[in-house]
């Protein structure tokens, strides 16, 4: 039987059992290597496309709910432009976007004030952080940058550690770093710890998200591999994808990507966060995802603090479905444009 889904409705406890759980806002010091951890994953692959098939079968979220769901949606985007012909004029007018995501009637309508609903982050090249910055200039929305010779990560480290440098000196409050996909492959659990680790030094006060390139990683045991070995290293949030891969954040994935979370909070106490990007286009494909953090991780993961999402055009099917909801009409795609 379907049910509505509130997504707010359980206020989280301070204790899970006899661990004490750290605030969202407290980093992950990572820990020592853990081999045996990582040589021990095993992944059932139908078992977890099977979980995935069900996801959304098993809960509707409708009328209202629905609407709530996908103003929560918005709050959790990192709004994103990582074009080859990106300017600061398109910059300045995604942060315009990023400031009031949703048109101030429709919040209106829902009896929101326009204050309460922003992006989580506005991501963009290292070039154009300075030019966020300034837009986004007391809003509190941070930047994020992504770094580490993305999307390929194959630089010299000398030269990704750098880069990281330089944008968290522009003023980077997040830094999307890519790993070395070779390292996954061939089992080379420890320069891969090694690399993150020297990513998490490099990014000093700001939030290191780590980018798998899951859709490379052969296996979903490899996904839940190199998770653990990331969060190890001290990575604050582990992320799908950089988007330019055939196959981006898909929901067996994400499933796989939350356990291992889940497990590595159960040890630590410890919460990382999970951001999923790449191919997530429609109202839909974050609706599915809200209910994959949902009941994989638990309310208190939908939070930016712990959940994003990398996006560009979701936003404008977001803000069709909440006219929708608001007029009983749709509106044509362009009129939502980002900027």
């Amino acid at each position: 039987m379907s049910r509505a889904v509130d997504p707010a409705s359980a206020a989280p406890s301070a204790q899970r059992g006899s661990l004490t759980v750290a605030s969202p806002e407290q980093r992950n010091p990572g820990m020592p290597l853990d081999l045996q951890a990582v040589r021990a994953v095993r992944v059932n692959r139908p078992a977890a496309d099977g979980r995935a098939a069900t996801l959304t079968r098993r809960r509707s979220v409708k009328r209202e709910w629905q609407a709530g769901w996908l103003l929560r949606a918005v709050t959790l985007i990192d709004l994103t432009t990582l074009a080859g012909d990106d300017t600061p004029g398109r910059v300045q007018r995604l942060c315009g976007k990023a400031r009031r995501p949703v048109r101030a009637d429709l919040l209106a309508a829902l009896g929101v004030s326009p204050g309460e609903v922003t992006a989580a982050a506005v991501c963009v090249y290292h070039g154009l952080v300075g030019t966020a910055r300034a837009a986004l200039r007391g809003t509190g929305i941070p930047v994020a940058a992504v770094s580490t010779g993305f999307p390929a990560g194959l630089s010299p480290l000398a030269t990704r550690i750098h880069e990281i440098e330089e944008s968290v000196a522009a003023g980077a409050e997040e830094i999307d770093v890519v790993i070395t996909r070779g390292c996954v492959l061939a089992g080379d659990w420890e320069r891969l710890y090694d690399e993150v680790a020297a990513f998490r030094e490099a990014c000093g006060d700001a939030s290191v998200k780590v980018i798998l390139g899951t859709g490379e990683l052969g296996t979903l045991a490899n996904v839940k591999r190199a998770a653990l070995v990331a969060m190890m290293a001290g990575a604050d949030f582990v992320k799908t994808s950089t988007g330019k891969e055939t196959v981006n954040a898909t929901l067996p994935v994400g499933i796989v990507l939350a356990r291992a979370i889940r497990e590595y909070f159960r040890a630590t106490g410890i919460q990382v966060g999970l951001k999923a990007a790449g191919g997530l286009s429609t109202a839909k494909d974050a609706l599915a995802w809200l209910i994959l953090v949902k009941e994989e991780l638990g309310d208190r993961w939908l939070d930016p603090h712990l959940f994003r999402i990398g996006a560009s055009s979701l936003l404008a099917d977001i803000e069709r479905q909440l006219e929708h909801h608001v007029t009983g009409r749709y509106s044509a795609f362009h009129r939502h444009s980002l900027g």
